[in-house]
């Protein structure tokens, strides 16, 4: 990482700690989710395992989109609010801005997701996996934390205002929760159940769920890996078009 992007990542993540209300959506919100779902819901649900089994690689999934609207907010703000400008005064790379959002959300989401795993261990969560299979599922959600990163940024940068900017990563927040993180999707109704089949969260939730049932997928992993890169592409690409436009 360059020295500018290493600047702007340490900028955006004192911009975290420094607000309550982001570490709460990104870390808190999602273990209360974890706990509403297993211990209130998890009983009605019959999945063929215990239900913390079944639901951690979901919730983890779902933990990934509970911080985007800070990081679209806060990029759109840096837009919108002439910081650009000033970083050319300090002649810092205008690239810098968008590798520190990215990088910073990423270490966000790498964080809630450790404290989302400590909290299904002590709810009981038992995984199979073995040394070789936690790294290849750790280099998966990496993998897609850096996606829905990049494609968060690009959010931000197409919003119109500020206020506008959160809303735009709803679809991405809700989206796992039309997947198979919470029931199978051949327990869905028709229509939701291929929409579930089909979108991009489900084949990635499934991946990491084999790799801790100690079990993994080609056929799954394979197609997680291939939305994660053509995500992050989009993402990229449209994130440098909208900078390049507005900068």
């Amino acid at each position: 990482m360059s020295t500018d992007s290493a600047i702007m990542l340490r900028r955006n993540l004192k911009h975290t700690l420094r607000n309550p209300v982001t570490l709460f959506n990104a870390v808190f919100l999602p273990v209360i989710m974890m706990l509403m779902f297993v211990y209130v819901f998890g009983g009605a649900f019959d999945v063929g395992v215990d239900y913390v089994d079944y639901a951690t690689p979901g919730m983890l999934m779902m933990t990934l989109g509970y911080g985007l609207g800070a990081t679209a907010v806060a990029v759109s703000s840096d837009m919108t609010k002439g910081v650009i400008n000033r970083f050319k005064v300090m002649d810092v790379s205008r690239g810098a801005v968008l590798t520190g959002h990215v990088v910073s959300t990423v270490v966000r989401t790498v964080l809630a997701l450790a404290v989302i795993l400590g909290v299904a261990f002590l709810m009981g969560f038992s995984p199979e996996a073995t040394f070789t299979h936690w790294l290849a599922l750790t280099g998966l959600l990496v993998l897609t934390s850096f996606a829905v990163a990049w494609l968060t940024v690009a959010l931000g940068l197409a919003a119109k205002s500020v206020e506008s900017a959160g809303f735009a990563t709803v679809p991405l927040i809700m989206l796992p929760f039309f997947s198979s993180a919470i029931v199978p999707a051949d327990r869905m109704g028709p229509g939701v159940r291929e929409f579930a089949r089909y979108q991009p969260f489900t084949p990635i939730i499934e991946s990491v769920r084999g790799f801790f049932d100690g079990t993994p997928s080609g056929g799954h992993t394979i197609a997680a890996v291939a939305w994660c890169v053509g995500i992050s592409v989009v993402g990229y690409a449209w994130a440098r078009a909208k900078f390049t436009a507005r900068a």
